[in-house]
């Protein structure tokens, strides 16, 4: 089967007016960026969808998987297109139904006119095409409440497209079309998956990461290199920042009582996090934090913890369960490199009976015994930032930061 086209529907980017092409804008180039390795197609944004023309069919299905996970793409459908006429349209749907003669299929033919110019309705090309199919395919017979495929048949402006299936994609909005927010990204299965659920509202994300070495390793470092690789497929690059967390959280072990080390600890990243944020002018923090899937993440610690920070904190993970957490991090593909035996900081001090309904005020009480300010502004100041896709990690200097403020990400890389 060769298909001439690929049509893109845009889903919520339909609910924009004033600056809807500001965001297919952001949304084409989003699609050329994952599609840019093959040949054979070029694009034809418009304000409804969007055409991929198919010049050829080498590369297809390389291009349905890639278009799968590209936020702003709501379904996709290859297709077959016709003239105006409806005979040149039977042509296409007999190509459709030729690989459909192995057994006995029932059918429906469902009809869309956009194109109110054209001289049958929708009902009269329903009957002129599901007689066609009948007369030529004897194995075809008609169901139109549960068929076992349907024809659809849109008739535009630009011609008759033919086909049978649509594509589900991410949805959402394209990438880098909302602020920015700081996600805190760990080594876990979580926090991948509330970065890609970001990405998929449209939010820039920028990331980071507490490493403690010795007691995390390079290998750890490294994994978290791996994720980001893998999160920077759909846009391209991303930025990560990396602090060394080693002499504050071995501090914050040897003075709080160990069942508030956890809480402690989580609210010193939010502070660290805060400072990171206001200087890459983030709007918001963000965690791959789920509701009450560990000591950390129940309401109460989650209010004292946030208690630290006046930015937001976005959890998009909140309310999901675990199974399906798993199964988006299987989609978008780390959630192999999640596995990995490789420790963060999170786990490495964990106490044995962390406190899952801690108090503010004693949590208040404990960490005003001591001044952490000097520790607290060294660790800041340890940050390193890289920027990452999928093929390299660069780690920034002042001289190619103010490159990277010139250029595109994707042009630097």
């Amino acid at each position: 089967m060769e298909y001439s086209h690929i049509i893109v529907r845009y889903g919520e980017l339909t609910l924009k007016s004033g600056n809807r092409n500001e965001f297919l804008k952001k949304l084409t180039k989003n699609i050329k960026l994952n599609l840019k390795e093959y040949k054979g197609y070029h694009i034809q944004t418009k304000r409804d969808r969007m055409y991929i023309n198919l010049d050829s069919n080498q590369y297809i299905n390389e291009i349905l998987s890639k278009l799968k996970i590209i936020p702003g793409i709501h379904t996709f459908s290859p297709v077959l297109k016709s003239k105006l006429d409806v005979e040149d349209a039977k042509l296409n749907i007999s190509k459709l139904l030729d690989t459909k003669l192995d057994k006995n299929y029932t059918f429906k033919i469902q009809t869309k006119r956009p194109n109110k110019n054209f001289k049958y309705n929708t009902n009269e090309l329903n009957n002129i095409f599901g007689g066609y199919v009948l007369s030529k395919y004897k194995n075809l017979s008609v169901n139109v409440k549960k068929p076992d495929f349907i024809v659809n048949v849109e008739v535009r402006s630009e011609g008759i497209f033919i086909f049978t299936d649509f594509i589900k994609g991410v949805g959402g909005f394209p990438v880098n079309t909302s602020s920015k927010a700081l996600l805190l990204l760990s080594g876990g299965i979580d926090s991948p998956v509330a970065a890609h659920m970001l990405q998929v509202k449209g939010v820039e994300v920028d990331m980071l990461h507490f490493q403690s070495p010795p007691f995390t390793s390079e290998d750890a470092l490294e994994k978290i290199f791996s994720l980001a690789k893998q999160l920077s497929k759909v846009i391209g690059t991303v930025r990560v920042n990396v602090v060394n967390f080693t002499k504050l959280q071995t501090e914050i072990v040897k003075r709080i009582p160990s069942n508030y080390t956890m809480t402690s600890t989580r609210r010193f990243m939010l502070k660290i996090a805060e400072e990171i944020a206001m200087k890459e002018d983030c709007l918001a923090l963000a965690t791959g934090e789920s509701l009450g899937q560990v000591a950390s993440q129940t309401l109460e610690s989650m209010h004292c913890i946030n208690n630290v920070t006046t930015l937001p904190v976005l959890r998009p993970l909140l309310t999901m369960d675990k199974v399906d957490i798993i199964k988006i991090a299987t989609q978008i593909g780390t959630y192999e490199i999640s596995n990995l035996p490789f420790e963060d900081c999170c786990t490495i001090f964990t106490p044995k009976a962390p406190k899952t309904k801690p108090k503010l005020e004693k949590i208040l009480e404990y960490e005003n015994r001591d001044d952490y300010s000097d520790l607290l502004l060294e660790t800041v100041n340890s940050v390193k930032t890289y920027l990452i896709n999928k093929d390299s990690v660069i780690l920034l200097t002042s001289e190619n930061e103010e490159k990277s403020e010139e250029d595109d990400f994707s042009t630097l890389l």
